[in-house]
């Protein structure tokens, strides 16, 4: 009987150590985002240990990775019925509660959680800390409370050590987060993450030769490690972007990379769907097109697939087909759309709306469907509302219809671009704007007066341009243009006075070589003819001043000559 105990004891210590290794398995292939793998290994464990709790709470966890919360809580309802560490599941539906913004059901969650820890615990404040981080809107601060609790406990646990850096890479302290990755590998060196995230920090920085060096290092260890790879192409897609002269071999070893990251994932709909995003990044829109349609024949009703769809085929010069596709996905599903959604709709509406024909001549004749036109500048100003950083985007788009001498459709899409006052194009969008509100209203038909709104706008584009480079000298000059425009407003006049004033200032002052280009000197006789007949009927000697001026530039100009003769 003590030789059959022996045994029964020594079967149970192996059935204990095998169900161990298979969720350490399953927690190891969702680190290399092996997402499919470990979903089957969870899924055999709840079959056959469905009285453990965190078999649920990590295939929970996945889920909610995965964006799919609806399968997420029923996952976590399921695990809170199982023997041992049920609980862990509150704190998964606290994570769903906070992403819900329902503040008050998380704290009770979470306090359901952690009601009968005992005192050697630490894995609850652990998995609260990263509920506070996985959230749509992180809270770093609440993230580092539960993560010192833990630590408390169990100050060497490499997890424990890896979340900590996590959150306060979060919070914007580079130091501490650095000093906490290391410990973590220190800890436990087959903790690959933490490595990784010291690679991080430095491609955060710029270093990308050494983030890339501090990648391959892990790839040394552990050649098969897929993430890597992954860091490996956004560096190489953020160096591209750093580096204009080396852009096209960048980003070419920036989806080498990602293609050799894809091969150590499951090649399931998630990770096509993340290489899908990357394929958007680098702008490859011939890949991203095959991949949409290859991601079709897995799930012909994700919508997500929609928006490669939609994204692709604008760029591969098909509005049509994206207008359908991003229509669908905006109208018939339950997808979160983001601000490049509209972004796209919005300019394959533009581009629509534009028709150009070619005469016999070589002349070009531009129509546009304005009320196609207006619902596409309507949709890509959402996109920007959503998401500022997509005005980023449409300094292309404006200059296509100015450069059509558009210039009205122009402004609209400037105007869009300007609300963002971060962007990388903003000093250019705003001169742009000023030109195209003024070209699109210097020659109005007879009888028709510019709008002083028009104006306005004008006036801000261009004092915009002026606050960021103080000597951008046609500024100046189109400022004064476009308020001479409204003759019979006293405010504009002085506007238009004052600018032909600093035009001149500005000039002079970089030099004789500036003043005497030829561009230059034809616009010094028109500030000083338009300043003259300006002051004609206030102070005609400071008129006659300016005049002579004039004709010292030009004595033949026949506007200074001839406003002379009636001084």
């Amino acid at each position: 009987m003590n030789k059959l105990k022996f045994f029964s004891i020594a079967f149970l210590a192996f059935g204990a150590g095998a169900y161990a290794q298979d969720l350490e398995q399953a927690k190891k292939a969702i680190d290399a985002e092996q997402y499919e793998k470990a979903k089957t290994i969870l899924k055999t464990l709840i079959n056959t240990k469905a009285d453990e709790g965190k078999n649920f709470f990590v295939l929970g966890n996945l889920y909610l990775t995965q964006k799919l919360e609806d399968s997420a809580k029923v996952t976590y309802e399921k695990g809170l019925t199982a023997k041992k560490d049920g609980t862990f599941n509150y704190i998964g539906l606290g994570q769903i509660d906070l992403d819900n913004g329902n503040t008050v059901g998380a704290k009770s969650n979470f306090d359901k959680a952690t009601a009968d820890m005992r005192k050697k615990d630490f894995e609850q404040f652990m998995y609260i800390g990263r509920a506070y981080m996985n959230v749509e809107k992180p809270d770093y601060k609440a993230a580092l409370v539960q993560l010192n609790k833990a630590k408390a406990v169990q100050p060497m646990d490499a997890q424990v050590l890896l979340s900590l850096g996590d959150a306060y890479k979060g919070d914007g302290n580079v130091n501490e987060a650095y000093s906490a990755y290391r410990n973590s590998f220190d800890a436990d060196n087959s903790v690959l993450r933490a490595k990784l995230q010291l690679g991080v920090i430095t491609k955060g920085s710029k270093a990308f030769k050494e983030a890339k060096a501090a990648f391959d290092n892990i790839l040394a260890t552990n050649p098969t490690y897929g993430p890597a790879y992954r860091e490996i192409a956004e560096t190489y897609y953020l160096w591209a972007l750093n580096d204009k002269a080396q852009y096209a071999a960048y980003n070419k070893l920036a989806i080498e990379n990602y293609q050799k990251y894809m091969s150590l994932t499951d090649y399931s709909l998630d990770s096509r769907m993340r290489h899908a995003d990357f394929l958007v990044l680098t702008k490859d829109y011939a890949a991203l097109e095959k991949e949409a349609n290859e991601m079709q024949k897995l799930d012909k009703v994700n919508p997500r697939i929609l928006r490669y769809l939609g994204y692709s085929a604008f760029e591969n010069k098909n509005p049509d087909a994206t207008i359908t596709a991003l229509n669908d996905f905006l109208t018939k599903s339950n997808a979160k759309p983001i601000g490049r959604d509209y972004l796209y709709l919005g300019m394959a509406k533009t581009t629509k709306a534009l028709t150009t024909t070619t005469a016999a001549d070589g002349k070009t004749d531009s129509k546009v469907d304005q009320p196609l036109f207006d619902s596409g500048v309507a949709d890509i100003k959402k996109g920007v509302e959503m998401d500022p950083a997509m005005a980023n985007e449409l300094n292309d788009i404006g200059k296509k219809f100015f450069d059509l001498k558009l210039y009205n459709q122009a402004a609209a899409i400037y105007e869009v671009a300007t609300t963002n006052p971060n962007s990388r194009n903003f000093l250019y969008d705003n001169f742009y704007l000023g030109y195209a509100l003024y070209f699109g209203n210097v020659n109005l038909e007879e009888g028709q007066k510019i709008d002083p709104i028009i104006v306005s706008k004008a006036n801000t584009a261009f004092d915009n341009v002026i606050a960021a480079s103080p000597t951008t000298q046609d500024a100046y000059i189109y400022k004064a243009r476009i308020n001479s425009l409204l003759e019979d407003d006293a405010v504009a006049q002085a506007e238009m006075v004052k600018n032909y004033e600093e035009f001149i200032r500005v000039v002079t002052e970089k030099g004789a070589e500036e003043v005497a280009k030829p561009a230059n000197q034809t616009k010094f006789v028109e500030a000083y003819n338009n300043l003259g007949i300006h002051f004609a009927k206030k102070d005609k000697a400071k008129a006659r001043e300016y005049f002579q001026k004039a004709l010292a530039i030009d004595p033949n100009d026949e506007t200074a000559k001839s406003t002379l003769k009636l001084l």
